[in-house]
């Protein structure tokens, strides 16, 4: 009886067709980087970033556990070092203790991410997000007035 002789790896080995599935995962997620937006723990960052200006991991976490839920410090390291894959932070290596700023800028930011929770969840109107707001919330009198205020300035353009 003649033995059958496999090479290793086998092309129909699990190990194999899982191990290239994922490598090429990590490539898509390199080469699409640039274009992912921050996770909700990511924007946490990116604000607190924006907020302080250039900032170590310890205070990044310090104030995350100011201001919201107890978040360890390895986490907010793990995090920022993904983000820092993404491109969303940049890391001054100069000295001993890395510095993380912001590579997005906070303005585009939010502007990419508002424009697509309109897209999404308001058919594209910036008309029926407002309306929205303004029926479903209690706006003060002193916001309703700076609304008014930047409808004049947009109707007299």
């Amino acid at each position: 009886m003649a033995k059958k002789e496999l090479k290793f790896p086998h092309p129909n080995c699990f190990f194999v067709r899982n191990f290239s599935y994922l490598h090429i995962m990590k490539q898509e997620r390199q080469i699409n980087s640039s274009k992912t937006e921050p996770t909700k723990s990511e924007l946490e960052i990116l604000k607190v970033l924006w907020q302080l200006g250039p900032s170590t991991v310890r205070q990044v976490n310090i104030v995350l556990n100011e201001q919201s839920r107890e978040v360890h410090y390895t986490s907010t390291l793990k995090l920022m070092q993904i983000m820092m894959e993404k491109e969303l932070l940049k890391r001054n290596e100069d000295n001993m203790t890395h510095v993380y700023m912001a590579a997005v800028e906070e303005q585009k930011t939010k502007g990419e991410l508002v424009d697509k929770f309109v897209s999404n969840l308001f058919e594209g109107s910036a008309s029926k997000l407002m309306m929205h707001l303004v029926g479903t919330h209690k706006t003060s009198l002193e916001e309703l007035e700076a609304i008014r205020k930047i409808l004049d300035e947009v109707s007299h353009k």
